[in-house]
């Protein structure tokens, strides 16, 4: 019997009586057969291949398998061919292969080895979409725990930024944030190739960035598409896709992927799936946010928002911590304000409230960015100053201190002038306890108080004031 009629005769009956041809019904198939010789090479493939691939038959036979193989998968789909030769079925191997237009195919594969015939025969189903529900199914999951696990809003963010990227170009990707209170959009996350992180825009700027958070609608630019205004970014981009981050309070803000590279395409499924996870990605932002707000009140006086005695009890251990020979010591500035009371009695409290606020702020700017301010309660403020190297630079910021209290404050339409008694502790041994140190230096800011204000005193550690 001739191969053709062992072929015939295992064709059903009903297909021999309709007189339909063996290739006709393998090319009206879903999935693609493929045969593929010893070296690899694509001997035969079904009109299907064309659908799934990307390439007609004309294109492929004659041409390496491998060469269509996604490059991160092509040394483990050697190793299974290698396995299919040596006579091992193989029913639910799975790949990547590019299709001709440069995009990414996933592909389950059933295969087995023909010994007589040398020749590999598989059955090709593109499976790209359910893998693709799986990603995506495997995002939400993953920004939720983010929200939950990461140990800050900024990397949260930078997490959010990896988990998109698996599943859309993300090289060039930011956050856009709503700032209610000055009627603007900042950019809290910005990872470009050509640009830095931009300043704030203006909300009403005719920018993608503001229209998309107006609107509430995403935005696809693409070469075909561009639209007349610029996404306030800087570079152009040639694709440019934006979606609005809503929550139940409504938009707070968008985030945005773009291309330069006319090869590196974002279309309409990707803008699909970004609104469809912008919800959880808002939800993230949005309980990050509040931890964090949360975190701050817990930390920080609510009226000027300096740090309070617990954040000083951390950066001073901290600063403890971290002190090594040679390397300075660590001191206290215990302040309190001259006659306050004065202030409250005759321009009222919501004028001292503001005149704590501008002394916090002089605070501030009289020591270094490494220096701790804190509010202790009432007109009472303390600075942690870290790596005095003499006792006189502890003197000479107390001296900057005082020169800048006394310089008038501009509050309700007058003139306010004040002054600030000041004591000051230094520990040259990095073993003192806050609770000590606060005690020495208000003892010597008692001291300078007693002997008319507007001065400064410093205590040894064994509370014995000096001037």
């Amino acid at each position: 019997m001739t191969p053709q009629d062992r072929t015939s005769a295992n064709v059903p009956r009903v297909l021999r009586e309709l007189h339909v041809p063996i290739p006709e019904i393998i090319d009206m198939l879903v999935d693609a057969i493929c045969v593929v010789d010893e070296e690899g090479r694509f001997v035969y493939v079904s009109a299907a291949f064309e659908r799934i691939f990307g390439y007609t038959p004309r294109e492929v036979v004659g041409r390496g398998m491998i060469d269509l193989v996604h490059p991160d998968d092509r040394a483990r789909t050697l190793e299974s061919a290698r396995a299919v030769m040596a006579g091992k079925p193989n029913t639910h191997f799975e790949n990547r292969y590019m299709r001709k237009d440069g995009t990414i195919v996933h592909i389950m594969w059933s295969a087995r080895w023909s010994a007589r015939d040398r020749l590999r025969i598989a059955v090709a189903r593109d499976v790209t979409e359910r893998k693709r529900a799986e990603a995506r199914q495997a995002s939400l999951y993953d920004i939720a725990q983010a929200a939950h696990s990461a140990d800050s809003i900024s990397e949260l963010y930078r997490r959010i930024h990896e988990i998109i990227g698996r599943l859309l170009p993300a090289g060039n990707f930011y956050v856009a944030l709503c700032d209610d209170e000055r009627a603007a959009v900042y950019f809290p996350y910005h990872v470009d190739r050509h640009d830095k992180r931009p300043r704030p825009q203006s909300m009403d700027a005719d920018l993608l960035t503001t229209r998309v958070i107006r609107t509430g609608k995403a935005v696809l630019a693409t070469p075909g598409t561009r639209a007349a205004t610029g996404h306030g970014c800087g570079h152009a981009a040639l694709y440019w896709l934006g979606v609005p981050l809503e929550t139940s309070d409504g938009v707070i803000g968008m985030l945005a992927v773009q291309s330069y590279d006319p090869d590196v395409r974002i279309g309409e499924a990707d803008m699909e799936w970004l609104q469809f996870a912008s919800g959880q990605v808002a939800a993230a932002i949005a309980r990050k946010q509040m931890e964090e707000k949360l975190r701050h009140s817990a930390l920080h006086d609510p009226l000027t928002g300096l740090p309070n005695r617990l954040l000083l009890q951390q950066h001073l251990q901290a600063a403890q911590g971290l002190s090594a020979p040679g390397s300075g010591s660590i001191a206290l500035i215990y302040l309190d304000l001259d006659d306050f009371k004065h202030v409250n009695d005759t321009l009222g409290h919501a004028t001292g409230d503001e005149l704590l606020r501008c002394v916090a702020q002089r605070l501030v700017e009289s020591v270094r960015s490494t220096d701790t301010v804190t509010r202790m309660g009432g007109d009472e403020f303390v600075i942690l100053l870290t790596e005095m190297s003499t006792p006189a630079c502890v003197a000479a910021v107390a001296a900057k201190v005082l020169a800048a209290i006394s310089r008038p404050f501009r509050l309700a339409g007058r003139e306010v002038c004040i002054t600030a008694s000041l004591g000051s502790i230094e520990d040259t041994s990095a073993e003192l306890d806050l609770e000590r140190m606060l005690t020495c230096a208000d003892q010597a800011m008692y001291r300078a108080k007693g002997e008319g204000g507007n001065r400064a005193c410093m205590a040894s550690a064994d509370t014995d004031a000096r001037r």
